[in-house]
């Protein structure tokens, strides 16, 4: 598939900063402080889009509730990877008929990759007036522009037409939280699982410069932040659209090469691709975690076949053994489809002799959603949600049993963690998070928010760990 890279100039996110002025100057005419929401459904690139809507509209004035009552701009950023998610956000926006009618004047705009799908934008445009503005993925950059439309022509706009996708820099961000950072290293996706519709409302791979990522990383770590998760569909693929000689790899080097006391980590590696430099790498990068997120989704080579995923049971089962050869602590997770079309008893059976082998950490595990104008939406599928609902149960089983036994492998360890937050709970008032992304809850003064420490773990369950300082 011919693909043509294309990188938004910056005059045009410079004509977008203006129009951000324009409104702001509109919205502070009428006296009263703007107030904005923004609901997020879906992944971690999801957060980080969201960052970029909150960046726009603090520059457009707009201060933030969480409040659908109090908005005068309501952001849905959707999510098109699973059709509960689907289900749950028209529900929710179907509900803000009742907001809206409280606020006449109030703007509801639907973005994300839900609405990338041409079906689904098509749904919204019958079935949901509440709905003002519509926009997909590829053209959040200029959500100001479009916003603005809006206002000046209280007609509804939409935007999501097919696209490839673009590479636009220099987009304000408003982040949640002080610790921990979401850096967005690439975009899209060139792989085209059988059962995925994200190559379809994501476009194609296209990777960030290494210099714009490397200054990110440097402003994240002078600004305090001391988690820093580089994301993409497929981080392993970073790099090849650039020509420019640097791979992922390479490019946790340049990130890992910034003085200063912080950790890294990214999302998601896909098999395929999952190289012994890359182990070598994190083994050799003082920042970087001993973590790694592999989604092997079956284990059996006839559903990996039919689910285009483009290696075998042995090669995962030997990546595995050569990333702990490399990091012996390392921290494992996983994805997993259950019910995916024609998987049969003796298939599933394969998927669970692989999880007993390998031991996961911590696994994500889905029933198969089907996905409109995908392959497999339309291969035979003649088992049952019964079926899937009694496999899908044994597997999670499994996993809380062995998420269960490692987390007991710690207890009357000391781990050094990073406190990220208060848990609202008295006993054990603080989480953290190990370097292996492990949940720790421990007691403590909500002034360590942010440092990190070394904790003792006395007890666990299959979720989280329990500690105390050190």
């Amino acid at each position: 598939m011919s693909y043509q890279r294309k990188e938004i100039p910056a005059e045009e996110i410079r004509r977008q900063e203006a129009i951000c002025l324009r409104i702001r100057g509109r919205v502070a005419a009428d006296g009263a402080a703007p107030l904005a929401m923004v609901d997020t459904y879906g992944c971690q690139q999801n957060e980080a889009d969201s960052e970029k809507l909150r960046g726009y509209l603090q520059e457009m004035g707009y201060g933030f509730t969480a409040d659908e009552f109090e908005a005068d701009v309501i952001v849905v950023n959707t999510c098109a990877v699973r059709e509960h998610a689907e289900m749950r956000v028209l529900g929710n926006v179907g509900a803000l008929n009742h907001s809206k009618k409280a606020r006449p004047g109030q703007i509801v705009a639907v973005c994300g990759c839900m609405v990338q799908q041409e079906h689904m934008a098509q749904k919204i445009k019958r079935s949901y007036p509440v709905v003002d503005l519509v926009f997909g993925p590829h053209e959040l950059w200029r959500f100001p522009e479009l916003l603005e439309r809006v206002m000046l022509s209280h007609k509804r706009v939409f935007a999501a037409e097919k696209n490839d996708g673009v590479v636009a820099e220099g987009i304000p961000r408003r982040r949640d939280g002080d610790v921990k950072a979401w850096l967005s290293i690439m975009y899209g996706c060139n792989n085209f699982c059988t059962y995925c519709v994200v190559p379809y409302v994501r476009g194609r791979e296209r990777s960030r410069r290494p210099e714009d990522i490397v200054a990110e990383a440097r402003e994240l770590i002078a600004a305090g932040y001391k988690d820093i998760t580089l994301l993409g569909q497929n981080v392993n693929s970073y790099g090849k659209d650039l020509g420019c000689g640097v791979d992922f790899a390479d490019l946790i080097r340049l990130v890992d090469a910034i003085p200063g006391d912080y950790r890294i980590r990214f999302m998601t590696s896909h098999p395929k691709d999952a190289t012994e430099k890359l182990f070598r790498t994190m083994a050799e990068c003082a920042h970087c975690t001993h973590q790694l997120h592999l989604p092997v989704q079956s284990g059996s080579d006839r559903v990996l076949k039919a689910m285009n995923r483009s290696y075998t049971r042995e090669k995962y089962l030997a990546q595995v053994a050569l990333a702990r050869q490399y990091m012996p602590d390392l921290v494992l997770t996983t994805d997993i489809i259950v019910g995916f079309p024609g998987e049969t008893e003796e298939e599933f059976a394969e998927t669970l002799s692989l999880v007993e082998q390998v031991r996961y950490d911590a696994m994500f595990t889905f029933i198969y959603s089907k996905r409109v104008g995908t392959p497999a939406a339309s291969m035979p599928d003649p088992y049952t949600r019964e079926d899937k609902q009694k496999h899908f149960d044994a597997l999670t089983e499994l996993a809380n049993r062995i998420s269960g036994e490692k987390h007991r492998e710690y207890e009357g360890k000391t781990l050094r963690v990073l406190i990220d937050g208060e848990t609202g709970k008295e006993e054990y008032n603080l989480s953290s998070r190990t370097d292996g992304g492990r949940l720790v809850h421990l007691r403590g003064d909500p002034a360590l928010i942010g440092e990190f420490c070394d904790v003792k773990i006395a007890s666990s369950n299959t979720w989280a760990l329990y500690g105390e300082l050190v």
